[in-house]
This record gives C-alpha cells, sequence and structure tokens, in this order.
C-alpha cells in the first residue's frame, strides 16, 4: 500500500523544520557580534572609537561628515605538498609549506582546505561620524566573521541590557 500524499508533505516539512533547526545550530557567534555592532555602536563617540578600534587605516571628510575605515583578516593560500622525496618516504611531520588552521577555525568550513584552496577571510568597515559620533556602520566583507576582530574592543564598551530582576514580594 501506497503513503497518502497529506502523509507524505507532514513527514517532508518535519525534515525541513529538523534540517532548518541544524543550520541555526551552526551560526557563527563573530558574525552575530559584527552584525550587532552595526546598530549598538551608533552614538558613539569619536574618542571612544578611537581608543577601542584605533587609528583607522583610511580617513576621509566630506562636509560635516567624517569616514573612518579599518581592515582586518587574511587571504590563506594552501600549498599543495612537494612531490615525495625518494622512495616514498616523504615527511612524517607534514608536508613543507602546508599552514594548519589550528586557531582560526570557521564553523561555515564544512571540510578542511584542500591544497590549492584559497581562503578569504578579510573584511573592511567603514564608519561614518557625523558631529563627532557614530551614525553609521557599514561593512565590505568576504567574511562577517572577520568583522567582529574590528569592533570586538568597542562592544566591550557598549553596555549590555540585562534581564529585569524580580522584586521581592513582602
Amino acid at each position: 500500500m501506497l503513503p497518502r500524499p497529506h502523509a507524505l508533505r507532514r513527514s517532508a516539512a518535519v525534515l525541513l523544520l529538523i534540517a532548518a533547526g541544524g543550520l541555526a545550530g551552526c551560526a557563527d557567534p563573530r558574525a552575530d557580534v559584527a552584525l550587532a555592532a552595526q546598530s549598538a555602536l551608533v552614538g558613539m563617540p569619536k574618542g571612544t572609537l578611537l581608543s577601542c578600534a584605533g587609528v583607522p587605516h583610511r580617513q576621509a571628510a566630506s562636509g560635516a561628515l567624517e569616514f573612518f575605515t579599518y581592515r582586518a583578516g587574511s587571504i590563506d593560500y594552501y600549498a599543495p605538498p612537494p612531490p615525495p622525496v625518494g622512495y616514498g618516504w616523504g615527511y612524517p611531520w607534514g608536508y613543507p609549506g602546508w599552514r594548519h588552521r589550528g586557531l582560526d577555525y570557521d564553523p561555515w568550513d564544512y571540510y578542511p582546505p584542500r591544497p590549492g584552496d584559497v581562503v578569504d577571510n578579510r573584511c573592511e568597515a567603514t564608519f561614518t561620524l557625523r558631529n563627532g559620533a557614530v551614525e553609521q556602520l557599514v561593512y565590505r566583507a568576504s567574511s562577517l566573521g572577520a568583522c567582529a576582530a574590528i569592533v570586538q574592543n568597542c562592544m566591550a564598551l557598549v553596555p549590555q541590557s540585562l534581564p529585569p530582576r524580580p522584586t521581592p514580594s513582602g
């Protein structure tokens, strides 16, 4: 006996919900910090921005507006291993030129880079200031997670909203 069409639709919907939940669990927390900074840093004074983000790579002014641009990240090239030396002995400690990604693990990488891969993790953040305060933050990024390196010190200065405390009764 064949399954009923509405039973197939229901099981397909359940599978889609499970897949969506699984992908939501893989979110990049560094990208979340960068996205939150776009609204949290609005209104920050120029002096505070310079003290937490440092001196910008570029700056420009146009009328009442100032633009501070910061860069972070890198492009990593994973060199192919050299041909084996001798009669197949190779290198027991790994091939020269191969760069292991120990501390910069990105959860969006579902497989390790292969020899010859180029991994682009760059971000350029431009702060627009009006009257000495941040008005807007815009990213140009190949990896939004790399933008967190620019704004993380400034985000530490932003007061976090705490849940309200329960009032004692009596």
